[in-house]
């Protein structure tokens, strides 16, 4: 996702700023359990995913356009190269319209996910790209336009109607009892880049709450939330004092990575790059990739196929008549399943097996 600054440099202190356990509610996990269980996970390493034939959340989510038989096919080239996780984006909306129903469509996610051998990271709520939203047929891509139709969740829609909260507390509290012991989730992300456009420590308060929600629910499997903006000094002190395990994103050079890096292992804790992948940047597989491994730190990229989403071009650099870019952004498929460099494919292939 775009972020106001491309890089994550953390200046943080390492004091813990847990706020006191509450009646029902659990305690962030100890440096051991945290440590213990990334153990016990092997090597994590795959992608951001949403099917090509979606353009955003809700259209991956929503009955009408909830398409397994390509989510089969992509994870498919996502096994075949070795991945074993994927960062998938829910949106409150799709299980307002439809609680059961978008349980079971996450379900049937999740045995297509597992059929692969593939675990996932759910992303709850998300502070990037287009405040408004509506259900039904979501928009057409924006003629080389990189993620044109991708909508923030809760969105302005927080500040417009302060009540929403109700719901949303409601929302975040189903999902995750619902799958708080499925083995097919490896963690959970509860808010994609809090503080981005322009919201800053607006973003706080509902910060605050989803990570109070998820431990009155105490989950099985973690709870995180990625630093990737080294200017949003509260949001960030809350995260990493406040996630079971460190998350991250970072779209910079290998020398500007390892620097961030080297701060967010202080905290001795686990730690897993959400996000990363941009080639213009100079964030690449060849790279960014065998640092992460060396240092046993997750690699989740930003893409998969290339679709709906108009990923592979800049965040900042539109093509208005849609052609090719020369140097793709993100993803590494095209929709038939031919790699767009079949050296990156061959180098994710060397580093991903065992």
């Amino acid at each position: 996702m775009k972020p106001f600054v491309y890089y994550l440099f953390v200046l943080l202190s390492i004091v813990s700023c847990n706020r006191p356990k509450t009646e029902n509610q659990a305690q962030r996990w100890s440096e051991d359990r945290a440590n213990l269980w990334y153990q016990q996970q092997g090597w994590r390493v795959g992608c951001n995913f949403i099917p090509s034939t979606a353009i955003n959340q809700l259209e991956m989510w929503q009955a009408e356009t909830f398409d397994t038989s390509t989510i089969d096919r992509e994870l498919g080239y996502a096994e075949n190269i070795g991945f074993n996780t994927v960062r998938v984006y829910l949106h409150h909306l799709a299980w307002q319209i439809d609680h059961e129903g978008f349980k079971k469509r996450v379900d049937k996610y999740l045995a297509i996910a597992d059929k692969h051998g593939i675990k996932t990271i759910f992303v709850i709520f998300d502070d990037c790209w287009n405040p408004k939203y509506k259900k039904g047929k979501q928009p057409e891509p924006k003629t080389g336009i990189h993620n044109s139709g991708w909508i923030r969740d809760p969105g302005d829609l927080l500040f417009l109607k302060p009540e929403i909260i109700d719901t949303l507390e409601l929302y975040v509290k189903d999902i995750l009892k619902t799958f708080k012991n499925d083995s097919r989730v490896l963690l959970w992300d509860l808010y994609n880049e809090p503080g981005n456009s322009g919201y800053g420590n607006a973003s706080m308060p509902l910060l605050r709450k989803v990570f109070d929600w998820a431990r009155e629910v105490n989950p099985s499997q973690p709870i995180s939330s990625g630093v990737w903006n080294y200017n949003l000094k509260d949001l960030n002190d809350f995260q990493v004092n406040n996630s079971d395990i460190i998350t991250y994103h970072n779209y910079e050079n290998d020398s500007l990575h390892k620097k961030a890096l080297d701060t967010l292992k202080l905290y001795k804790r686990p730690i897993i790059c959400t996000e990363y992948m941009a080639r213009t940047r100079g964030s690449l597989f060849s790279n960014i990739l065998p640092l992460l491994k060396k240092e046993n730190v997750g690699a989740i990229n930003w893409g998969l196929v290339s679709g709906k989403t108009n990923t592979i071009y800049a965040w900042d650099t539109p093509i208005p008549d849609g052609s090719e870019p020369a140097v793709w952004f993100h993803d590494i498929f095209r929709p038939d399943g031919s790699p767009y460099k079949a050296e990156e494919v061959e180098l994710i292939k060397s580093l991903s097996r065992p």
